[in-house]
């Protein structure tokens, strides 16, 4: 159960979904506590030091992640996340760069597209956008089991 020492949320997309990352920082004990996806995977209480790091693993592929924890001013705090030792906005940057993605609705389920890419330069500049349909670069995330759905669609990019 959250207190409110809740001090940071982020909302982190990687190739099996959607993670919430929410983290409580006790600015007068030093407790922190890490939950994703609402579940806690890190509890800390009574550390005396109040800035620091927490690494952590996150979602199907255990990717690496870690909450910074640094001091503005007096008991001001700043919080900001790495995902794979990567801002989560440099990840987020280099992800969409190597992949694409697509959120569908299929009979009102709702899944998520990823496909690895992967550019063919030939001797101008021009590229040429291949999509890898390999299992380590593709998935569909469904929130519950499904028995058989079958779809014919094009995706654009």
């Amino acid at each position: 159960m959250m207190s409110g020492d809740l001090v940071a949320v982020w909302d982190v997309a990687l190739s099996d979904g959607v993670h919430r990352i929410e983290f409580e920082h006790g600015t007068t004990t030093g407790k922190r506590v890490i939950y994703i996806d609402g579940k806690e995977v890190i509890r800390r209480d009574w550390m005396f030091k109040l800035v620091g790091k927490e690494t952590f693993h996150v979602g199907g592929t255990n990717t690496k992640a870690t909450i910074n924890i640094d001091a503005v001013s007096g008991f001001a705090y700043e919080y900001t996340l790495e995902i794979n030792g990567q801002s989560l906005k440099k990840y987020m940057e280099n992800r969409s760069k190597v992949t694409s993605t697509w959120l569908l609705n299929l009979d009102g389920i709702d899944c998520r597209v990823v496909l690895g890419k992967e550019y063919l330069v030939t001797g101008s500049s021009n590229k040429y956008v291949i999509f890898q349909w390999s299992v380590m670069k593709f998935s569909l995330s469904f929130p519950q089991p499904v028995q058989y759905i079958q779809y014919s669609c094009s995706l654009k990019c």
